[in-house]
């Protein structure tokens, strides 16, 4: 309903912020991740999201849409509210709560106040599908034309060092998919000669 807002910044506290918008004051929660990179009092930008209940309206503020997108995930899970997935954003970053679902580590998400066994294992096992495809997406995208050339570069290295070429493209991309794609030349070779 409101996607982001765009004001001046009043207040700041570590667990929420107040942005006035031509004379109005709105409150939005945030998480430490997002306190942390705002400035002090001047005009800021938070990608947003509404969470409506019987007895509140209260919104949800991120300085990144990375972080917003985590967090619509996070809540999309039965026993998450929008309250636990600030706290999980605030406890870990996008980037270490993407690597912990994706490598399936239960523990680093168990660490976050609030969250049993059984909450950890059910976010994994519902968001590894949807993290890793926008890992990948992301990580092509970064990586993109250097990521082509480091593999390339393996590739002809690895094929002068013996390997068959479809055995050294196969094992390639095994290691880019589950290490990510921006390693570099040396990094693509030692992987490939470990794992044959």
């Amino acid at each position: 309903m409101i996607a982001y807002i765009d004001g001046k910044l009043t207040h700041k506290d570590p667990t929420y912020v107040i942005i006035d918008i031509g004379g109005v004051g709105y409150q939005i929660k945030v998480s430490l991740n997002t306190y942390s990179s705002l400035p002090g009092s001047e005009r800021c930008k938070l990608h947003t999201y509404l969470h409506i209940k019987e007895d509140a309206h209260t919104l949800y503020g991120f300085t990144t849409a990375a972080e917003k997108d985590l967090f619509l995930l996070l809540i999309s899970i039965s026993g998450v509210g929008p309250n636990t997935g600030l706290m999980i954003l605030s406890s870990l970053s996008v980037e270490e709560v993407q690597q912990a679902i994706v490598r399936e580590d239960v523990r680093t998400i168990q660490h976050v106040k609030g969250i049993g066994a059984k909450t950890a294992q059910r976010i994994i096992l519902e968001l590894k599908d949807k993290v890793r495809k926008e890992v990948l997406i992301s990580d092509a995208a970064v990586a993109g034309t250097a990521h082509n050339t480091n593999r390339a570069e393996a590739l002809s290295a690895l094929v002068t060092l013996g390997f068959a070429k479809n055995v050294a493209e196969k094992t390639l991309d095994t290691i880019i998919k589950r290490e990510g794609g921006n390693l570099s030349v040396e990094e693509l070779i030692k992987f490939a000669l470990k794992s044959s």
